[in-house]
Order: C-alpha cells, then sequence, then structure tokens
C-alpha cells in the first residue's frame, strides 16, 4: 500500500501546484527552459507515446498472452490481458478531463494552447509498455529482466523527447509516471505478478 500510496500523493501534490500555480510551477518552468532543445531526435522519442506506437504494441502481447494462457488451460485465462487492456483504457478516461480541468498552457515551443497536463503520451507509453511487460514476464525471470530494461529505455525515451521537444512541462511528464504507476499496480494485482505459484497435488507444475 505504501508503494501505491507514494505516486497517488506525489500526483496530488503536482495536481494541487499546476492549479494553484505554486512555487513548483516556477522551477517547472525554468527547467524546461534549460532542457528544451527541439531536434529531429527529440521528435522520434516523442512518437514513442503516440497511440499508434505504443498501443498495437500491447495489443499484441494481450493477444500473445491470452493466445498463451489458453492454450495452457490456465483457469482465467482472460484475466490477466483484460487487466491490461482496461489499464490502456482508462489512459485517456482519466487524462482528458484531467487536461480539461487543469487547462494548463504549453511550453513556448508549442503553438499557444491549453491541456497539457498531465502527458498523455507519457502515460499512454507507460501503461503499454509497461503492461506489456508485466504480463509477458509472469513466467521468466531471464525474459523479465530483459523487458524491464527495453520498457524502461522506451518510456524514459519517450518521456525525454516530449520535453527536449518541448510538447510538455517536465511535472506533466512526472505526474503521468505516477498515474500510470498506479495502473500498472492494478494490472499487476489482477495478473498474480509477485504472487508464488502453489505446487498442483503430487508435485506436479500447474498447467
Amino acid at each position: 500500500m505504501l508503494l501505491l500510496g507514494l505516486p497517488v500523493l506525489l500526483f496530488a501534490l503536482i495536481t494541487w501546484q499546476v492549479v494553484a500555480d505554486g512555487p513548483l510551477v516556477g522551477v517547472d518552468e525554468r527547467l524546461s527552459r534549460a532542457l528544451v532543445r527541439p531536434d529531429r531526435l527529440s521528435e522520434l522519442l516523442a512518437d514513442l507515446g503516440n497511440v499508434q506506437v505504443a498501443v498495437p504494441v500491447l495489443a499484441v502481447a494481450l493477444a500473445y498472452v491470452a493466445w498463451h494462457g489458453r492454450a495452457r488451460g490456465a483457469d482465467r485465462w482472460w484475466l490477466p490481458p483484460l487487466a491490461g487492456a482496461l489499464a490502456m483504457a482508462l489512459v485517456p478516461a482519466l487524462v482528458a478531463p484531467l487536461k480539461a480541468w487543469t487547462d494548463r498552457p504549453g511550453t513556448p515551443a508549442v503553438p499557444p494552447a491549453v491541456g497539457y497536463y498531465p502527458s498523455g503520451h507519457t502515460a499512454t507509453a507507460l501503461v503499454a509498455y509497461g503492461a506489456a511487460t508485466l504480463l509477458l514476464s509472469l513466467r521468466s525471470p531471464a525474459v523479465r529482466r530483459v523487458l524491464v530494461l527495453l520498457c524502461a529505455l522506451l518510456v524514459l525515451g519517450a518521456s525525454y523527447g516530449l520535453v527536449r521537444r518541448g510538447y510538455h512541462w517536465p511535472l506533466d511528464v512526472v505526474a503521468s509516471w505516477c498515474l500510470g504507476a498506479v495502473l500498472l499496480a492494478g494490472v499487476g494485482r489482477v495478473a498474480g505478478v509477485g504472487r508464488t505459484a502453489r505446487p498442483h497435488p503430487g508435485g506436479g507444475q500447474p498447467k
């Protein structure tokens, strides 16, 4: 519960500062001015958070997990992929109202507009790549290490690109990390990540 509470509290703190135009917003804007250097690389990295890029990756992972679970005869084989799909569906359902409520303007690097908080691209990248990693690495520690590293590179790359290109303020991105962490915690809980499998009677492995 503590690990889940930290991102919730941090998200609440950041949101309060953004709505109230608090001291953190001033720090955020100064940090953005120091980091923004639009270039082709930052544009490409930011695209890792596009729905057209991240969601198909998750869809393939969900299809594989569903097929593999059903082929093995696993109980409730449909539940882990359903949890991943639901987490992805919750991203726009949560982000869109928050954007409308906070009404935060964009950085000077983008055309004048509002609705930049939190970062939908960051949340999309974190939940899509994170859920795929959680579900695909349920049974293999070796695969888990590789997928966790790849997921971290993709999410951090997208986050860096969004800030470097000036598409988002740093706090927009950090807030979406918190939001995504809560959604992924739900996926992990439903899918049984970290749960020790009990051997079947007679010493056999569960199928």
